[in-house]
Protein backbone atom coordinates (compact mmCIF):
# COMPACT_ATOMS: atom_id res chain seq x y z
CA UNK A 1 0.00 0.00 0.00
CA UNK A 2 1.34 3.26 -0.70
CA UNK A 3 2.70 5.76 1.83
CA UNK A 4 0.10 8.70 2.63
CA UNK A 5 0.96 12.10 1.46
CA UNK A 6 1.60 15.14 3.30
CA UNK A 7 -1.39 16.58 3.57
CA UNK A 8 -3.26 13.67 4.40
CA UNK A 9 -0.76 13.16 7.35
CA UNK A 10 -1.38 16.68 8.55
CA UNK A 11 -5.44 15.70 8.30
CA UNK A 12 -4.97 12.49 10.34
CA UNK A 13 -2.90 14.53 12.68
CA UNK A 14 -5.60 17.16 13.01
CA UNK A 15 -8.02 14.69 13.53
CA UNK A 16 -6.57 12.71 16.45
CA UNK A 17 -5.84 15.93 18.46
CA UNK A 18 -8.77 18.10 17.75
CA UNK A 19 -11.42 15.11 17.04
CA UNK A 20 -13.37 14.46 13.87
CA UNK A 21 -15.72 17.64 12.73
CA UNK A 22 -18.26 15.46 10.96
CA UNK A 23 -18.21 13.00 14.45
CA UNK A 24 -20.94 13.73 17.18
CA UNK A 25 -19.63 14.26 20.48
CA UNK A 26 -21.00 11.65 22.83
CA UNK A 27 -18.89 13.36 25.88
CA UNK A 28 -19.46 16.85 26.88
CA UNK A 29 -16.02 18.30 29.04
CA UNK A 30 -16.97 18.51 32.71
CA UNK A 31 -16.05 21.96 34.14
CA UNK A 32 -14.55 21.54 37.44
CA UNK A 33 -15.76 23.75 40.59
CA UNK A 34 -13.98 26.96 40.77
CA UNK A 35 -13.40 29.07 43.87
CA UNK A 36 -15.82 32.54 43.62
CA UNK A 37 -13.10 34.72 44.55
CA UNK A 38 -10.42 33.26 41.50
CA UNK A 39 -9.39 34.90 38.20
CA UNK A 40 -10.42 32.82 35.66
CA UNK A 41 -10.35 33.53 31.91
CA UNK A 42 -14.15 34.16 30.45
CA UNK A 43 -15.56 34.49 34.25
CA UNK A 44 -17.97 36.65 36.02
CA UNK A 45 -16.81 40.12 35.97
CA UNK A 46 -13.73 39.48 33.01
CA UNK A 47 -16.02 40.99 30.08
CA UNK A 48 -13.78 43.80 28.17
CA UNK A 49 -14.61 47.25 28.98
CA UNK A 50 -14.34 50.03 26.51
CA UNK A 51 -11.26 52.39 26.93
CA UNK A 52 -12.92 55.73 28.16
CA UNK A 53 -14.53 53.31 31.33
CA UNK A 54 -11.53 52.00 32.01
CA UNK A 55 -9.38 55.48 31.87
CA UNK A 56 -12.35 57.02 33.51
CA UNK A 57 -12.19 54.36 36.72
CA UNK A 58 -8.17 54.76 36.82
CA UNK A 59 -8.71 58.57 37.43
CA UNK A 60 -11.38 58.28 39.96
CA UNK A 61 -9.17 55.85 41.67
CA UNK A 62 -5.56 57.87 41.21
CA UNK A 63 -7.45 61.07 42.41
CA UNK A 64 -6.86 62.93 39.18
CA UNK A 65 -10.36 64.07 38.14
CA UNK A 66 -9.87 67.30 39.29
CA UNK A 67 -6.51 68.25 38.06
CA UNK A 68 -7.68 66.86 34.31
CA UNK A 69 -10.86 69.08 34.58
CA UNK A 70 -8.64 72.10 35.74
CA UNK A 71 -6.75 71.53 32.67
CA UNK A 72 -9.70 70.89 30.60
CA UNK A 73 -11.10 74.10 31.83
CA UNK A 74 -7.90 76.36 30.77
CA UNK A 75 -7.81 74.40 27.68
CA UNK A 76 -10.92 75.52 26.38
CA UNK A 77 -11.38 79.11 27.56
CA UNK A 78 -12.85 80.15 24.34
CA UNK A 79 -15.84 78.21 24.34
CA UNK A 80 -16.23 79.07 28.36
CA UNK A 81 -15.83 82.64 28.06
CA UNK A 82 -16.82 83.30 24.16
CA UNK A 83 -15.11 84.13 21.10
CA UNK A 84 -14.37 88.27 21.32
CA UNK A 85 -13.94 87.91 25.07
CA UNK A 86 -10.79 84.97 24.85
CA UNK A 87 -9.24 87.22 22.33
CA UNK A 88 -8.72 89.69 25.04
CA UNK A 89 -7.86 87.41 28.20
CA UNK A 90 -6.21 84.19 28.69
CA UNK A 91 -6.46 82.01 32.06
CA UNK A 92 -3.08 82.46 33.92
CA UNK A 93 -3.56 79.59 36.12
CA UNK A 94 -5.56 77.84 39.13
CA UNK A 95 -4.26 78.14 42.59
CA UNK A 96 -6.02 76.57 45.92
CA UNK A 97 -9.28 76.79 44.08
CA UNK A 98 -8.78 80.38 42.36
CA UNK A 99 -8.85 80.30 38.37
CA UNK A 100 -6.96 83.70 37.41
CA UNK A 101 -7.11 85.75 34.46
CA UNK A 102 -5.03 87.99 32.57
CA UNK A 103 -7.01 90.42 30.77
CA UNK A 104 -5.72 92.86 28.06
CA UNK A 105 -6.77 96.06 29.79
CA UNK A 106 -8.37 97.34 32.54
CA UNK A 107 -11.24 97.71 31.00
CA UNK A 108 -11.40 94.22 29.64
CA UNK A 109 -10.80 93.38 33.34
CA UNK A 110 -13.73 95.43 34.52
CA UNK A 111 -15.94 93.85 31.98
CA UNK A 112 -15.28 90.24 32.71
CA UNK A 113 -15.88 91.27 36.78
CA UNK A 114 -19.03 91.98 35.73
CA UNK A 115 -19.14 88.42 33.73
CA UNK A 116 -18.31 87.28 36.88
CA UNK A 117 -21.45 84.84 38.02
CA UNK A 118 -22.61 83.47 34.51
CA UNK A 119 -19.07 82.93 33.84
CA UNK A 120 -18.70 81.09 37.34
CA UNK A 121 -22.13 79.26 36.45
CA UNK A 122 -20.54 78.15 33.22
CA UNK A 123 -17.48 76.55 35.25
CA UNK A 124 -19.97 74.78 37.60
CA UNK A 125 -22.40 73.03 34.94
CA UNK A 126 -19.43 72.19 32.34
CA UNK A 127 -16.45 71.46 34.64
CA UNK A 128 -17.81 70.41 38.12
CA UNK A 129 -15.12 68.54 39.43
CA UNK A 130 -12.33 71.41 38.38
CA UNK A 131 -12.93 72.59 42.52
CA UNK A 132 -13.12 76.30 41.16
CA UNK A 133 -14.22 78.92 43.77
CA UNK A 134 -13.95 81.82 42.54
CA UNK A 135 -12.51 83.71 39.53
CA UNK A 136 -9.77 86.60 39.73
CA UNK A 137 -9.35 88.92 36.94
CA UNK A 138 -5.89 91.11 36.54
CA UNK A 139 -5.48 93.93 33.68
CA UNK A 140 -1.92 93.98 32.47
CA UNK A 141 0.96 94.44 35.02
CA UNK A 142 1.57 98.31 35.74
CA UNK A 143 5.35 99.10 36.50
CA UNK A 144 7.06 98.38 39.49
CA UNK A 145 9.68 99.16 42.09
CA UNK A 146 10.41 96.23 43.78
CA UNK A 147 13.93 94.66 42.00
CA UNK A 148 14.69 91.17 42.95
CA UNK A 149 13.86 88.87 45.58
CA UNK A 150 14.40 90.90 48.76
CA UNK A 151 12.79 94.49 48.61
CA UNK A 152 11.06 97.08 51.20
CA UNK A 153 8.02 98.54 51.44
CA UNK A 154 7.89 101.76 49.15
CA UNK A 155 10.33 103.26 46.81
CA UNK A 156 13.31 103.30 49.01
CA UNK A 157 16.38 104.74 48.28
CA UNK A 158 16.03 105.47 44.56
CA UNK A 159 13.21 108.45 45.83
CA UNK A 160 15.29 111.00 45.07
CA UNK A 161 15.45 112.33 41.63
CA UNK A 162 17.42 114.99 42.14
Amino acid sequence: MAEPSEASRVYLRFKDVFGDPNAKRSRSRRRTGVDIGSSVPFGAGRDPRGLSDTIDSLTLQLGWNSPLAQSELLASWTLLAGEETSKHSTPAGIDDGVLTVQCESTAWATQLRMMRVEIMTHIAVKFPDAGIESIRFQGPNAPSWKKGPRSIPGRGPRDTYG
